[in-house]
């Protein structure tokens, strides 16, 4: 069989060329906001909306709602949950978000051990990328394309605010609403990816892509371009792979994603451990061999008297 054959023969199927859809999708939209994730300092604040959106989708599943909207109701909950906790206490925002999370992902396994029949649990952790049926295929495009637009079209607003909030004040720009808006954006964005990759993994997309780019390259509109590339090449690599080892599509994607951030962690040219190893090698000067005896000998010899 032929590399062209093994590309092409699974997309003879329509549930893998659904799959391919939603996880170029949800990849985009991911790398995208990992950029200013990684920039801001939000990483812990995708994990905990990831986590506290578990009851929405339950609920979701138990009244025969759109799986979208239960968990962006939730999502968008534990926003202002968090929000409100760091404005109103002496509680940090780490800790909100501790309190947030761990609260509302216990709610809704509560909700699904009370109704194990009606609730899939294993397609909500883990996602369910090769049974999409039709309808979410196009709520996760069209929320996916949202969230897109309006993070390219705010980029410069938004990355002022990552590096400076101070100034972005000064000029005019209202730190807060950016913050809120970038939260708003996450919250889309966590729903986007839950499809594929589930409640669980979906932080990895939120995160793995930012920092691997984070790792090749100084500049930020740089970020913003290998970041989407690498996640969807991940994604191609992880959907192929799961295919053809019959292994968990959401896990081989993400394993994709971290090999690709532990070689721009070895090997990325100005920031690679081991290419540092190298490059700090060829720049030591070497005291040649034949000096050390004469040194040593002159160490010894003191002046005559």
């Amino acid at each position: 069989m032929s590399v062209l054959d093994l590309i092409l023969d699974p997309l003879n199927f329509e549930f893998m060329r659904r799959a391919v859809i939603v996880a170029t999708v949800a990849s985009i939209v991911c790398a995208l906001l990992s950029c200013w994730l990684i920039l801001i300092g939000w990483s812990l604040m995708g994990d905990a909306i990831s986590h506290a959106v578990l009851p929405g989708v339950a609920l979701a599943y138990l009244f025969g709602a759109p799986f979208a909207l239960g968990a962006l109701v939730f999502a968008l909950a534990a926003v202002a949950m968090i929000g409100t906790i760091r404005r109103t206490s002496r509680v940090k925002e780490d800790a909100a978000m501790g309190i947030v999370f761990t609260a509302l992902f216990a709610l809704g396994l509560v909700l699904i051990s009370r109704n194990p029949a009606q609730v899939d649990l294993m397609h909500i952790l883990f996602g369910n990328l090769l049974g999409i049926p039709s309808a979410d295929l196009w709520q996760v495009v069209i929320l996916g394309a949202i969230a897109a637009i309006v993070l390219i079209a705010k980029r410069r607003d938004l990355t002022l605010y990552a590096f400076d909030k101070t100034h972005a004040q000064a000029i005019g720009i209202s730190a807060g609403k950016l913050g809120a808006l970038l939260l708003g954006l996450l919250a889309v964005t966590i729903v986007v990816a839950l499809q594929a990759v589930g409640v669980i993994l979906v932080v990895a997309l939120l995160i793995t892509p930012g920092a691997t780019a984070y790792l090749l390259t100084s500049r930020f509109n740089r970020m913003l371009v290998l970041a989407p590339i690498i996640a969807v090449v991940c994604s191609f690599a992880g959907i192929y792979s799961s295919y053809y080892y019959d292994a968990s599509t959401g896990g081989m994607i993400v394993l994709a994603q971290s090999t690709a951030f532990a070689l721009a962690y070895l090997f990325s040219p100005s920031q690679g451990l081991v290419t540092g190893l190298f490059t700090h090698r060829r720049t030591t000067p070497n005291t040649p061999r034949d000096l050390a005896p004469v040194t040593q000998t002159a160490g010894r010899a003191g002046p005559e008297g």
